[in-house]
């Protein structure tokens, strides 16, 4: 590893300091708060970072993060997207099921429990958490595709835990310049859909039925993972079963989304594609969908690109060519560690070293330039939205990874 050691202990002592900051225990469940003071709940893909990052030297924390997470599942596998362990004050919505709210996020518990697993080789724990991991995975692969086209559906923008994404404004019928508050009044209105046809996913089709890229290219990565630990606990029919299903998601994706260039979310029965330039584009190389050929057209004529995502502090989530770019609008524009993370490791599946060494030494800078931020300006390194917020964390794992390979 050629990032400055120096550096990153110094990222890493501050990273442990806010997540230990953050972590809360309720009624025995132990978890930890995205952002004390913007975000005072679990959310689910949030504690699946919090576990890769912890199960290096805290694996015992690692562990209460993925258990706090599935002691919350529904009866049909499905697992929430936010917790309400304790009141407190934020955005008020009515979810319908008491202490949690009624949607999910992008499906990371299997390689989250992995990596506590490659870091203590406790099979008890892979035992423990197995057939909640199962639950929830078959409910992706039935409920969220009821036509058995092996792709899961979201039914709101925030299942694909980047909010307000330009990539479902058309869907929303709103134009690319637009403010946050529209934008959240029109996923509230999918959530009173949700709420009125009794959670029923394939009811969410006459609002809001989309194939997302990175959610299924995070799914094919699980899916992978989860062979992977029925195999280490000897279920081999599971493990060849999932194995199966993954190859399957990825045929689909391929058929379903790619336009010989690039992979686009899809709505509809008819697989209309939403052809909006963000960081999506990268997510297939983090499942290793692309063949090399395609990976390294990806790179060069995107990534690598000035006027796409080749900004001062990589990678900005939307692509700085496209009318909807802010560079401070959320989800529309800044750099989020979070996505750098998926990017980083999709660089480094097809031998982009270079590249994601870049990628990891951006993100160590943005902490240390602007601290444990939510999100930041591309441009300028400015950090915005939450602070102590936990994702920057991740930047110790893209350090470690390269240390390791």
């Amino acid at each position: 590893m050629s990032i400055e050691a120096k550096r990153y202990e110094r990222v890493k002592k501050e990273a442990y300091e806010v997540l230990e900051r953050n972590r809360r225990t309720t009624d025995g469940h132990q978890y930890t708060l995205p952002s004390p003071s913007t975000y005072p709940y679990q959310w689910f893909w949030d504690s699946c970072f919090h576990a890769i990052v912890l199960s290096t030297d805290y694996p015992e924390a690692a562990k209460g993060e993925l258990r706090s997470m599935v002691s919350s599942q529904f009866e049909n596998g499905m697992l929430p997207h936010m917790i309400y362990w304790e009141s407190a004050e934020f955005v008020h919505i009515e979810w319908g099921t008491g202490k949690t709210s009624s949607i999910t996020q992008p499906p990371m518990i299997a390689e989250a429990l992995m990596s506590v697993y490659q870091k203590d080789g406790d099979t008890g724990f892979l035992r423990e958490l197995y057939q909640p991991l199962c639950a929830f995975y078959e409910y992706l692969l039935t409920a969220r595709d009821p036509r058995g086209n092996h792709l899961s559906g979201i039914v709101n923008p925030d299942e694909s835990g980047e909010d307000n994404s330009p990539r479902f404004d058309s869907l929303l019928g709103l134009p690319p310049i637009h403010e946050l508050q529209e934008n959240f009044t029109s996923r509230l209105k999918l959530v009173e859909a949700l709420r009125h046809g009794h959670f029923d996913a394939p009811f969410m089709k006459q609002y809001f039925w989309v194939k997302d890229v990175p959610f299924n290219a995070i799914l094919v990565k699980n899916l992978q993972v989860l062979s992977t630990i029925a195999e280490r606990l000897e279920m081999l029919d599971d493990s060849e079963r999932y194995a199966s299903e993954a190859l399957l998601v990825g045929k689909a994706m391929r058929e379903r989304m790619y336009d010989g260039e690039l992979f686009w979310p899809t709505y509809g029965e008819s697989y209309l594609k939403m052809k909006v330039k963000t960081w999506a584009i990268f997510a297939p190389m983090y499942a290793r969908i692309l063949s090399a050929k395609e990976a390294r057209h990806l790179v060069d004529a995107h990534l690598l690109d000035e006027k796409q995502f080749r900004a001062r502090y990589m990678v900005p989530t939307v692509s700085m060519d496209e009318p909807s770019f802010d560079p401070d609008g959320f989800w529309r524009g800044p750099t989020w560690i979070g996505a750098n993370w998926f990017i980083f490791h999709g660089l480094m599946n097809y031998g982009f070293r270079e590249e994601a060494e870049h990628i990891a030494r951006s993100s160590l800078e943005l902490l240390e330039l602007s601290g444990f931020r939510e999100y930041f300006n591309p441009t300028t390194g400015e950090g915005l939205g939450a602070k102590d917020f936990t994702w920057g964390a991740l930047a110790l794992d893209m350090c470690e990874t390269l240390r390791d390979k």
